[in-house]
């Protein structure tokens, strides 16, 4: 139960630290001064949120997510949201990969064979379906994490590691709702598709307050270090690189190597969510699946990234205000 347990926390947490979140950019755009109250209503806002989604997926025993959503907000609205988390996974994961090719630019590698090399790796990865996608966010994200805390550790020691934490002043509480929001429909689409891999109730506890556990302290800390260096922010398009200006290249370039990680993560795991979705239309093998849809995202790869998280996510973080409400009250409503 505890592996299993940890096995679905490690697949929430690789769903939600993508190139975004790790880059910082994410973090900026939705917190920042004055949020430290919003941090901890994300975390209780979040974990109930996985809570209540796990538990529906293992009652009905899911494979795909139109179930899930046919239960929180009725088959119209339900086919309204399949389609915005089809376009959600489909224009983030191929803006990742994207992403991926641009990163390896660091190490010298063109940008078209840095696309070529990842969509490779995500082909290869689907070759084991959804034992491939977990077992590579179990081996990546502990990795990702504990280097990312360190990094921001060491950062927060080199200031004199104050915190500013004004429990009087923290107007920017409310965006922890669309934060939340936003990160509710990859999480979903992910979580649905291993509904009835779910054997005990166990492993949604685990999974559930390990996930937000994890996630809240990772952007408390991060958000502080931030606010650390707030006038540099808006001269960088990836954040944590404001944060780096002072460390050596081989920290910088051990960092593009992190972020790199971070994008393959969400590519992988926002791939598997398409690859689920249309599980039941294409009678082929989940790899060939993932080609054709890798395929179809190539033409995204001239988006950037400043723009994706600059546009599409406040977009569908108020998109999915009704949706993270239903989630929250389907407990309550399904008692009444």
């Amino acid at each position: 139960m505890l592996g299993a347990g940890l096995k679905w926390m490690f697949l929430i947490i690789g769903t939600m630290i993508g190139a975004g979140y790790a880059s910082g950019r994410e973090i900026w755009q939705f917190f920042g001064a004055e949020s430290t109250l919003s941090i901890v209503l994300f975390t209780l806002l979040f974990s109930i949120s996985c809570f209540v989604m796990m538990s529906v997926g293992q009652r009905l025993k899911t494979t795909d997510y139109r179930a899930v959503l046919t239960y929180f907000v009725g088959r119209r609205l339900g086919m309204f949201y399949d389609g915005l988390i089809v376009m959600y996974l489909f224009t983030t994961t191929g803006t990742m990969i994207a992403g991926g090719g641009s990163a390896l630019e660091m190490l010298h590698v063109p940008y078209w064979a840095g696309i070529f090399f990842m969509a490779v790796l995500l082909v290869y990865l689907f070759r084991w379906d959804v034992e491939g996608v977990t077992a590579v966010n179990v081996l990546l994200i502990p990795i990702l994490i504990l280097t990312l805390c360190v990094t921001l550790f060491l950062f927060q020691y080199s200031r004199g590691g104050a915190f500013t934490m004004d429990w009087m002043a923290q107007s920017n509480w409310s965006s922890a709702f669309t934060f939340t929001s936003l990160n509710l429909l990859p999480v979903l689409a992910v979580l649905a598709a291993v509904g009835s891999r779910i054997r005990h109730r166990g492993e949604i506890w685990i999974a559930s307050l390990g996930s937000g556990a994890v996630l809240g302290g990772v952007s408390f800390l991060y958000n502080e270090s931030l606010l650390v260096v707030a006038d540099d922010v808006l001269l960088y398009e990836i954040p944590l690189f404001a944060i780096l200006n002072t460390y050596p290249y081989a920290m910088v370039l051990f960092m593009t190597v992190l972020l790199w990680t971070a994008i393959f993560t969400t590519a992988a795991t926002g791939t598997f969510g398409l690859v689920s979705r249309f599980r039941g239309y294409v009678q082929a093998p989940p790899w060939f699946t993932a080609v054709l849809l890798l395929l179809c995202m190539l033409p995204l790869a001239g988006i950037g990234f400043s723009t994706l998280i600059a546009v599409l996510y406040p977009f569908y973080g108020i998109m999915n205000l009704y949706l993270l409400g239903a989630v929250l009250l389907m407990p309550l409503l399904r008692r009444t």
